[in-house]
């Protein structure tokens, strides 16, 4: 998984050259049919290997155990986290994400036991793509990213510029950082088994409900759950000044 995100940048571009040769009716969208194809073939791999795997762990592993590793993950993220608050310029909120890794960390037993978040020091979610979007850089086309799913160009950026910090990318070694990348996905991914569920009775085309849902979640994420109202042009277009 390391090794697919140094590629992000390759495969942006290829994605890019595509991008005369695609025609959509969504302007957010103009890579749909490569986007289609990338979304079946993610699809077909979590269904034979991802969702059954997850589908066990979700099954043998008792509920605290699982909490202790979703939080051990969580602790490790408000590294990122804290890097995107300073590049932000959000200096309080950083102050109290310090203050969550620092309990976390130690109190919490290396982040097994998430005991910052009954002290009034929540959990948030801050990335690069974030810290893009806040200082006005656009999401740029929809793209479906291999084995990654929804993401844009400006995500996918961030993304790779992420895991350049990421001290689960960073540690070493190599069998013990892939052992700890595989943990992780198959434990996002069983926090994911109800959810997919209410997704399958709701969504008519799981591809566009997927494809919105995430834009209007990632600018949400942008303006901190307040996001400006949207002007839409003659043509539809629901383009704002900050994606």
């Amino acid at each position: 998984m390391h090794a697919l995100l140094l590629k992000l940048p390759v495969a942006i571009l290829l994605s890019l050259s595509l991008l005369g040769c695609a025609t959509n009716g969504d302007p957010r969208d103009p890579l749909e049919p490569l986007n289609r194809g990338i979304y079946k073939f993610n699809d077909v791999v979590d269904k034979a290997v991802l969702k059954p795997v997850a589908t066990g762990y979700k099954e043998a592993m008792p509920d605290p155990v699982r909490t202790a590793v979703g939080n051990f993950f969580s602790n490790l993220d408000d590294v990122l986290v804290l890097l995107n608050d300073l590049l932000q310029f959000k200096l309080e909120q950083a102050a109290s994400d310090f203050s969550r890794l620092v309990w976390n960390t130690s109190v919490g037993i290396a982040g097994l036991i998430d005991v910052a978040t009954p002290m009034d020091l929540p959990k948030r979610n801050e990335d690069f793509g974030q810290t893009l979007g806040y200082w006005g850089v656009g999401n740029g086309p929809y793209l479906v990213l291999p084995f990654l799913g929804p993401s844009t160009l400006r995500d996918a950026v961030g993304t790779a510029v992420d895991v350049h910090f990421d001290p689960v990318a960073l540690h070493s070694p190599v069998p013990e950082r892939n052992s700890a990348i595989a943990i992780h996905s198959v434990d996002n991914r069983a926090r994911l088994l109800d959810a997919e569920k209410v997704l399958d009775e709701a969504a008519i085309d799981r591809y566009v409900f997927l494809r919105d849902a995430y834009l209007q979640r990632r600018r949400g994420l942008v303006y901190d759950g307040n996001p400006p109202r949207e002007k839409f042009e003659d043509n539809d277009d629901p383009a704002s000044s900050r994606p």
